[in-house]
């Protein structure tokens, strides 16, 4: 499995009560916080829902 590094870009004022929880989920508190992941289904469908909130980077 891949890993990927996921970093909050912009702001989740205004987003919907599912997609903060999203986020929380993924262990991202924070303007600018990263989070190092596996690549499983599971997590690359929460990414999914949050991708306009988020940058994405495989790290090799």
């Amino acid at each position: 499995m891949a890993k990927y590094r996921i970093t909050q870009i912009k702001s989740k004022i205004g987003s919907t009560v599912r997609q903060k929880a999203t986020l929380e989920a993924l262990g991202i508190r924070k303007m600018h916080q990263s989070v190092e992941k596996e690549g499983t289904p599971e997590i690359m469908g929460m990414i999914n829902k949050v991708k306009h909130l988020v940058s994405l980077e495989e790290i090799k």
